[in-house]
Order: structure tokens, then sequence, then C-alpha cells
């Protein structure tokens, strides 16, 4: 009797320790299933699209790849007219973010400015009025040379309506804005219901008013709250309302 006494002991023993061993070790992979699980989302959610690959190229546009590509692409440019159209976006993320579609009624144009400051335009130099207007040389031009392209493509495409621009290439004498127009009479833009605000009489030559992305950045109006609510219509034109002394005269 003792020696089955023990024997039963040391089954129930043996069997309590196996049970907590097999617990153990389900356990622990339940947890490490769920952690390679975890793992496996955390590496989906850090895989980057086309689109953030191409980004990040022009991002590092120092590296020896991308240096190469803007001065062969620059001699390229120069070779050819100011304003010409290309036939897809040579940025097509950026292109994208600006509101680009690769569809019909959407056309892209690069265009092409000279550097450098403005001189006034008045014959032989000669300006009338006051010394204190008297400049014709070193005046810089309140408007940035992305609005000047986005202004001559839609004054040489006057049945097209400029969307955006956006930079696209430099060198010591210009600097190089693709422009993305569109087609107002187009069947694709007036039955699209994302783009087709644009067919209305209220948008011509939105470029011409500062009414663009380039337009809004050089007035000011690029801010947002209760801090801008008194920059209207330009950053400008409200500096010149709060120090001009307006008096009212006696009649």
């Amino acid at each position: 009797m003792g020696c089955c006494h023990y024997y039963l002991l040391f089954t129930k023993v043996f069997s309590a320790d196996v049970y907590e061993l097999i617990t153990m070790t389900v356990c622990y992979s339940i947890y490490y299933l769920f952690s390679f699980i975890s793992q496996l989302k955390v590496r989906q959610r850090a895989t980057m699209g086309a689109y953030t690959y191409v980004s990040e190229l022009w991002r590092k546009k120092q590296s020896d790849v991308m240096r190469f590509m803007q001065r062969v692409r620059c001699w390229e440019y120069r070779q050819l007219p100011s304003i010409v159209r290309v036939t897809h976006p040579t940025r097509p993320d950026k292109a994208r973010r600006m509101g680009y579609k690769a569809k019909q009624g959407y056309v892209i144009y690069r265009v092409r400015v000279r550097r450098g400051g403005r001189k006034r335009p008045v014959p032989k130099g000669i300006v009338y009025g006051k010394p204190t207007n008297q400049g014709v040389t070193q005046l810089k031009f309140q408007r940035s040379k992305r609005s000047v392209a986005e202004e001559r493509a839609g004054r040489k495409l006057g049945g097209l309506k400029v969307l955006n621009s956006y930079w696209l290439n430099e060198d010591s004498t210009y600097k190089y804005f693709e422009v993305i127009l569109v087609d107002p009479a187009h069947s694709a833009i007036r039955n699209d219901p994302r783009i087709n605000w644009i067919c209305n009489p209220v948008h011509k030559h939105r470029e011409l008013r500062g009414l663009t992305s380039a337009g809004k950045k050089y007035r000011g109006l690029r801010g947002k709250g209760h801090l801008n609510h008194k920059a209207r219509p330009s950053r400008r034109a409200t500096w010149k309302r709060n120090n001009t002394l307006s008096l009212r005269r006696y009649r």
C-alpha cells in the first residue's frame, strides 16, 4: 500500500507539473503570436507608396542623382521656348498634391521666368515726380516668380484656367515652373463635381487677381485664426490702411 500511495502521489504531482508546463507554453505561444502580428502591422504602416518615394527623392536635391538629373534637364529647358506644353508632369507627386489628375481636360505647361530684380519700365531711365520715387534699379517686385509664371501661362492660353503651379528647376539665369491648367469647356471637367467649380465665370483669370495658391501667398493670406482676420485684402494693403493718416477736410 505504501508503494501504491507513493505512486499515486508522484502521478498527481507529475500531472500537475505537466499541466502547468502546457499552460505556460500555450500562453507564451499566444503572446509571441500577438507580438509578431503587431510587428507586422507596424511594418505595413511603415511601408511607403510610390509617390512618397518620389517626394523623398525631390527632398534630397543635393544628392548625386538629383544634381545630375537637374543639370541635364536644365540644359534641355534652355534650348526650348519659354512656354512649352509637356505630355506629363515632371513631378507627378507634387502635381497631384496641387490638384492635377491624369484625365482629359488637364494640361501641363512649363514656363521659364528670368531671375533677378525688376527695373522700372521708364524710357531712358527718366522718372518724373518726387526724388523719393526716382529709383530705376535695385527695385524688388512684390510678386513671386511663380505667380509671374502663372500669369504668363494664363495670358498665352486664354481658353484655359490656371489651377495651380509648382517649382521645377532653376539655374543662374532662369527659374522653371510647371503650371497646371484646366479646360473649362471639356465635358470631363464639367461633369466632375470635384473640379467643375472652375467652370464658373467668376474664376476667369484667377492668376491675375491673386486667387491661386501662389497669389494668396504673396498677398500674405496663408495664415489662419483670429490673428489674421483683418489681413484682407492683403498684408501690404492692411499696412497701408493702418499707417495712412486720413483727416476730414473742412469745406
